[in-house]
């Protein structure tokens, strides 16, 4: 099976194999319930589960005017939440284009850690709809994906944050430098640590390469899911050192 995945992988990259090979060992059906037709272009994700009530939930107002942690319920003008008042995140501000429910969550980890990139569509166009029409206005230099430790990336073979930013390069005009920063230590997963351990074991976990000048210039860093901003805020704070004059987050999901 793992092998099967690693082919999956390699013909994805050369385009129309990938179509081929994704044909074959999956029909256009949709990956989450396995009963209703999804194409490769919408990602294998039927509009049923689109709409399911763990399925995908655009970000509106209000949220938090620095996390974009979204809020029910009726708030007029920009407000900070706690969590950011109590983090020095480094970065201007983050945006996300879903809440990260269910659905989206067990995507993402498919993708990320099951080599499911037929999921990749799917999940870009969430981005793209939601940052392209904000990223127009914003007279942004660069995009820059959260990267892997090398370690990491060669088990997984692919950095998710990378390809996602590739397509929201290519949906924008937008250059994206892909090894503008590195991942210096190998950290531990964060899925179940708490905030402050999360700061604690990215502290220092990034630093600019100098591939990419981005001294004086305005970037977006790009991931899939933005929780506590931690690995975000590292991420930020190595491109200020390098003489970012700002940095701003996009993220696929946003956890609640």
């Amino acid at each position: 099976m793992r092998g099967m995945w690693r082919a999956l992988a390699k013909l994805d990259r050369v385009g129309s194999w990938a179509d081929s090979a994704l044909g074959f060992f999956y029909p256009e059906v949709c990956q989450i319930c396995a009963g209703r037709r999804a194409t490769k272009g919408e990602g294998y994700v039927c509009p049923d589960c689109w709409a399911r009530p763990d399925g995908v939930r655009f970000i509106k107002p209000p949220f938090c005017n620095v996390c974009g942690l979204p809020y029910e319920g009726d708030i007029s003008g920009e407000f900070e939440c706690s969590n950011c008042r109590e983090m020095d995140l480094h970065f201007s501000h983050a945006r996300a284009a879903v809440v990260a429910t269910g659905m989206l969550l067990d995507v993402i980890h498919r993708y990320k850690y099951s080599r499911a990139l037929w999921f990749e569509p799917f999940l870009s166009d969430l981005l793209v709809r939601a940052a392209k029409p904000e990223l127009e206005c914003a007279r942004v230099d660069c995009l820059i994906p959260v990267p892997l430790h090398s370690m990491k990336e060669k088990e997984r073979e692919f950095n998710q944050a990378n390809r996602l930013a590739n397509r929201l390069s290519a949906a924008t005009g937008i250059p994206c430098l892909n090894r503008a920063v590195m991942r210096v230590r190998d950290t531990e997963t964060q899925t179940q640590l708490t905030r402050n351990q999360r700061a604690k074991n990215m502290s220092n976990a990034f630093e600019a390469t100098g591939r990419g000048d981005v001294s004086g210039q305005r970037v977006v860093v790009v991931d899939d899911v933005l929780t506590t901003g931690a690995t975000t805020a590292a991420c930020a704070k190595a491109l200020r050192k390098a003489g970012a004059r700002d940095v701003i987050v996009w993220t696929v999901a946003r956890g609640v």
